[in-house]
């Protein structure tokens, strides 16, 4: 398959958040049919429903693949995985969390796979670091640029802030 630009968005709220987020990138560049990795920033974020929890580290990944979405899915469940996720209550506290936003321009329904992220035009975690290293990438789905859906997004109780270590 001819590589594909994909993006993907990483949290974390348990542990030493900035070093989860940084070894996951580092586990996404040497991962099978992944050719390159470039990421954002870091993001402190306010939780968004779920239990009472800490603050998530929030950034955006630009993935260049070789691999169909669904062994996209596969290697950021794997990843998730081997740093010790373990899935909980919905929306609740987790040691790394890899979600697949976009996947070139095309949009994917199957059974556990829907691709653009049905939840990203209303997160402003996943938006301002996904502006950031893809401003001009148009939504398959709104074909608005991520920068222009960022600006529509109507402000919200979460905080969103760049993160200073």
């Amino acid at each position: 398959m001819d590589p594909v630009t994909t993006h993907l968005g990483l949290g974390s709220n348990l542990g030493d958040r900035g070093a989860r987020l940084g070894e996951a990138a580092e586990r996404l560049r040497h991962a099978e049919g992944i050719v390159s990795v470039a990421l954002s920033s870091f993001y402190e974020t306010s939780p968004v429903g779920g239990p009472p929890q800490g603050w998530f580290l929030n950034a955006a990944a630009r993935v260049v693949t070789t691999s169909p979405p669904r062994e996209l899915l596969a290697t950021c469940l794997e990843i998730e995985r081997a740093m010790g996720r373990v899935r909980g209550p919905v929306n609740g506290p987790r040691v790394i969390d890899l979600d697949v936003l976009l996947y070139a321009d095309r949009v994917v329904a199957e059974p556990g796979l829907l691709i653009p992220h049905p939840e990203m035009l209303r997160r402003r975690f996943v938006l301002v670091p996904l502006a950031e290293i893809a401003a001009n990438v148009l939504h398959p789905v709104e074909r608005e640029s991520i920068a222009s859906l960022l600006e529509r997004l109507p402000s919200s109780s979460e905080t969103v802030r760049r993160y200073e270590s």
